[in-house]
């Protein structure tokens, strides 16, 4: 992985943008997999000559190529599947304006003793993830969000929540029993101890304080949706899309099944119901999803591109994924007269051992 900042044409740090001489907001740091964060800069230059106003990001993820084109002044809808994602899109694309205040932030992080709390985090968790302290201070939170009655700093709260569970998670996911990774007393000789020490409490402070200062009104309306790629409403300029990756071998991303405990935040009341029991780290019960098997992904893709063959398609895409790079420009040739397959030199997602992957930008017009 670089060392250095990923730069745009005009110098700026990815996830920046200098306007008139005013560095704009910048996108949050985050520890989510597969965030595209750091490629933005040269994502922008890919794109910039593009003739749109209107766009889709199909896949929103955290968010971040619709911060992108939101901060170039573009009307973005921002969609995803999950949950979770659904309000970072909230928080961060279609919200401009309206901050969570310390007010919010004191409520929202106290007990309130009117209230009788469920503990179904400290009881369904215990020993998987996070102490039993914090199983806790998490219960309280996951009831007390909810409560707040404006949409968009309610987001804020969850995307704070989020991303403070992440940074004190072994890998940054969800995908097995591992706390005792962060609480063995043993010598350790990397700085993740730090992050997993420092409080619940003071985490989720300081991402509310990321989010507030991202927030970004260009006076065009943004939105964020949740759902299928296949069934946003509405006609777009430019179509991005970065579906889950699987690789040559055929193993597929499931962000789903990684990030399963930030989706079953987002739907406290529901969420026991919908915890694989089999399963040793609890995860949700599985759902079958078309993008994260190589004998489905083909036609899926073949569809979506169908569905928005009126639009200009960029499709973020990895070199050894399946299907192949040229097959994936052939298929989006079938929509598409003309073709343009952009490579990153080098690029290293964090936690990969791939050395040869590089990013691609395959862009049909």
């Amino acid at each position: 992985m670089p060392r250095e900042p990923i730069r745009d044409a005009s110098g700026t740090e990815a996830g920046t943008l200098s306007v008139a001489g005013q560095i704009q907001p910048a996108f949050p740091p985050t520890r989510y997999q597969g965030s595209k964060r750091k490629l933005l800069g040269w994502i922008w230059d890919q794109v910039r000559r593009l003739p749109f106003d209107t766009a889709l990001d199909a896949f929103g993820g955290t968010g971040s190529v619709a911060y992108l084109f939101k901060q170039h002044g573009k009307r973005v809808t921002c969609n995803d599947a999950l949950a979770f994602n659904h309000q970072i899109g909230i928080a961060l694309i279609e919200n401009d304006r309206r901050p969570l205040g310390p007010t919010d932030v004191d409520r929202i992080v106290a007990r309130d003793p009117s209230i009788e709390y469920d503990d179904l985090i400290e009881r369904t968790f215990s020993g998987i993830y996070f102490t039993d302290d914090e199983n806790r201070w998490l219960d309280v939170l996951a009831q007390n969000i909810p409560r707040l009655n404006d949409r968009h700093r309610r987001a804020i709260a969850y995307y704070a929540l989020f991303q403070s569970c992440i940074a004190k998670r072994p890998y940054n996911l969800f995908h097995r029993r591992n706390l005792y990774m962060r609480t063995a007393d043993v010598g350790r000789t990397f700085g993740n101890k730090t992050t997993w020490d420092r409080s619940f409490e003071d985490h989720f402070r300081h991402h509310v304080a990321a989010a507030n200062a991202a927030l970004i009104d260009t006076g065009r309306p943004c939105r964020a949706v949740c759902g299928d790629a296949m069934d946003v409403p509405g006609r777009f300029d430019l179509v991005y899309i970065d579906p889950p990756y699987v690789s040559a071998r055929r193993i597929g991303v499931d962000y789903r099944a990684f990030y399963h405990f930030l989706e079953g935040l987002t739907d406290y009341t529901g969420w026991e119901a919908r915890i694989d029991y089999n399963s040793k780290h609890r995860r949700l019960q599985p759902l079958s999803n078309p993008w994260t098997s190589a004998d489905t992904n083909l036609e899926a893709f073949r569809r979506l591109f169908r569905r928005f063959a009126d639009s200009i398609l960029v499709v973020s895409y990895r070199s050894d994924g399946s299907p192949p790079t040229d097959g994936l420009a052939e298929l989006l040739a079938e929509v598409k007269p003309h073709v343009h397959v952009a490579t990153f030199a080098r690029y290293q997602y964090a936690l990969s051992t791939n050395r040869r992957s590089r990013e691609t930008l395959l862009i049909g017009r």
